[in-house]
């Protein structure tokens, strides 16, 4: 059984891309603990779509505007409580947060605060863009610093070579995956990737 909480850089990173290859490949369960807008057409959606065999729980906030969720939790009149958030399996699982790791879930919390309630390792997902290496090596410092356990990244994306090398060197971390998700996915793309995965 593994459970892993899939953690991006930031936002447009490829995380739920990256998350249904995991689902698929581990033939996980698949949580997306806040999903802020699109509640018909979001991340949980295109799972289904992606991985049609996968059981996908709901979200334990599903907030009607596309925004952060301590805003968009603002806007329907709630307040996002940690202690609401439970694990809702003890099946292998891939954990999707929303948006990057220091986003805002109350006046108090962030993602950060989640993953450590969690207490499940991080995979972390990065994608090539100016300013991308210090983006993940900052997110790989704040859980190093935290005691965040990391199972390993995954890149996305066009390939960097070199800025790819000194992360995986500075860090430590073990590559999961490449993946470049830049064309269209569909199920084909997903089951293509699956038995690629190193975790």
């Amino acid at each position: 059984m593994k459970q892993f909480i899939v953690a991006g850089i930031g936002t447009e990173i490829g995380k739920t891309v990256v998350s249904a290859i995991l689902t698929a490949g581990l033939k996980a369960n698949y949580w997306k603990p806040v999903q802020a807008g699109d509640l018909d057409t979001g991340d949980a959606y295109w799972i289904r779509n992606w991985v049609p065999s996968a059981t996908v729980h709901p979200s334990t906030y599903a907030l009607t505007q596309p925004m952060s969720p301590h805003s968009a939790a603002e806007i329907d009149g709630i307040t996002i409580s940690l202690e609401r958030f439970k694990i809702p399996t003890d099946q292998t699982l891939i954990v999707e947060l929303a948006g990057g790791i220091m986003v805002p879930l109350n006046d108090r919390e962030t993602n950060l605060d989640l993953i450590k309630h969690l207490n499940l390792p991080v995979i972390l997902v990065s994608k090539n863009y100016l300013g991308s290496l210090n983006h993940t090596l900052l997110s790989y410092e704040l859980l190093k610093q935290h005691g965040v356990p990391m199972a390993g990244i995954v890149f996305n994306g066009p390939e960097n070579p070199s800025g790819e090398k000194f992360i995986l060197n500075h860090t430590g971390l073990p590559l999961i995956l490449r993946v470049n998700t830049e064309s269209e996915i569909n199920e084909a793309i997903i089951a293509s990737y699956a038995h690629k995965i190193n975790v």
